[in-house]
Formats: C-alpha cells, structure tokens, sequence
C-alpha cells in the first residue's frame, strides 16, 4: 500500500527521497509542484492535490512549516481511517489540539519531529522522536528507517515535540556559542583554522561542530538549517518555557541575536550567520 508524503522543503524532499529510493511506495505532493520531480525522478508517484493523497493512502507524513500550513491541508481532505504523522515542529499545544481534531475526525495520529538538518536529512541520518497511541506508534516508526538512524518512543503527545523542543535548546546555544568563540578568535588575530583544529582535537567537539566549523571557516552560509527557522524554533522554546514558569537566559540571549540576524536579512542564510548579528554588535576593529 502507498505511504502518502505531503511537505518537500529543505527537509522534506531528501526525507521522502530517501523513503523513494529504499523501496516504500509513495505518493507525494507538494505546493510548488517543481519541489515534486526529484521525487518523479526516483520513482515516486506524484499526486495533483492532498485530496488524492489522503483519498489513495492509509498513513500520510506531513513535513511542513508550521501549524497554518497543516491547516491549510488539512481542511481539504477526508482523514477517517487515516493515520497523519506530523513530522514538523510546531508548539505542543498546538500537537495536543490537532490530535484531538484528527481523532474527532475518525483518523489516527503520531507525532513525529525529527532532529537534525538538510545533510543528515540526506543521508539518512535524523533522529526521530514519536508519541501518540502505541498501537500507531508501533505501526509508523518501522517506516521511519529510510530517513532515520534511530527513533524514540516519547510517550503521549506532546512529548515528542517537547523532547524536540528541549534538544533544539541545546543545538541553539551550542552553535551561537561556536559562533561567538569563532568571531572571538578571529578578531584576536587567531589562526581561525587552527583554533578549529584545536576545537575539534578536544571534548568540545561533536558532530554538529564538525558541520559548522567549515562553514564558518569559508564563510558558507548556504543553507542547512536556516536562520529564520531558528528563530521560529526559539520562539516556540521560548513559550513554552514561560508556560512552565522556567528561565531560559542563555536561550534569551540566542533569540535576540537570531531575531537581529533575521533583520540583518540573513533569514534565508544558515543558523551560522548569527555571526553576522555578533559582528554588528562589535566595535568596528581598528583601521
């Protein structure tokens, strides 16, 4: 039976691709229909509208960008007797009412964010978190192998998206910090391959620096995870940690950078501009 694949963005197309190439039958659409021939290209078959995706296929990821987008699908199609898997990020309130509006609809649902970004999202090598009803569970995350080396059962929904939420936490501060050390060392003067080999001759280093550090060094900001999604992300880790009553300062600090990198008009850039945002910050060096 097919599996139905709606959202190929940055991280969805090589997502689905990746499901392509393993062998899964799919049915894929996408609003920009050009996003869709790789997915022709590998086998795939392409769907004209959600409507036929929904009325062809029994389970259906959807990675789009935000809970509007959802929407916006979700409104055309018949969902009973269909399992949605959301597989982007969006808050976990807005997880736990569309869970219930599937349900409403005689549907199934999993929650199903992914971490990581474009490269590994090439190779295959997202980590997967899932939550929802175990028998659903059960039946999605054997489908996940193509496009993720691991996968982890969260619990009830929200719990993905919160796991998800708490390792992007991590990701944000930890890449603004090699950031600021970067921008650090180069404005000392530093040997800025140097200070990365030393950075990644040590305990600091892992493979998200490992990914970054080059790009920094040669001034790449093409994209792999963009700075306007950080932003997004930090606004939905921020919320939800004020719901809590928690303090997020070191979060604080990233999401006014990102918000100024955003500004600098580097949203469609990678998260290592924010390096742009901490240089405007600077005092100009002298000369």
């Amino acid at each position: 039976m097919e599996i139905g694949f709606i959202g190929l963005g940055v991280m969805g197309q090589p997502m689905a691709l990746n499901l392509a190439r393993a062998g899964t039958p799919l049915l894929v659409w996408n609003r920009t229909p050009a996003r869709a021939e790789p997915l022709r290209a590998a086998g795939a078959a392409v769907a004209e509208s959600p409507e036929e995706v929904f009325a062809r296929t029994r389970t259906v990821f959807m990675m789009l960008a935000d809970g509007a987008a959802i929407d916006a699908v979700l409104r055309r199609v018949a969902i009973a007797g269909r399992t949605v898997v959301h597989m982007g990020t969006t808050s976990p309130e807005y997880s736990r009412a569309l869970q219930a509006e599937v349900g409403a609809a005689g549907g199934r649902y999993v929650e199903a964010p992914v971490s990581g970004s474009r490269v590994p999202a090439e190779a295959g090598q997202l980590v997967a978190m899932l939550a929802g009803d175990p028998a659903a569970v059960a039946e999605v995350r054997p489908l996940l192998a193509p496009m993720c080396r691991e996968s982890f059962a969260c619990g009830a929904v929200p719990d993905a998206l919160l796991t998800k939420l708490a390792v992007n936490l991590f990701l944000i501060t930890m890449v603004t910090g090699l950031t600021e050390a970067f921008h650090f060392a180069d404005r000392h003067g530093l040997d800025r391959r140097l200070f990365l080999d030393v950075l990644d001759a040590g305990p600091m280093a892992s493979g998200v620096s490992r990914m970054k550090a080059p790009k920094l060094l040669t001034g790449d900001f093409s994209v792999q995870a963009g700075a306007l999604d950080v932003l997004y992300n930090n606004r939905l880790i921020a919320a939800a940690a004020r719901a809590s009553g928690l303090a997020s300062p070191l979060l604080d600090v990233c999401h006014a950078l990102f918000d100024e990198t955003v500004a600098l008009g580097h949203g469609g850039s990678d998260m290592v501009a924010v390096l742009h945002a901490i240089q405007a910050r600077s005092t100009p060096p002298p000369g």
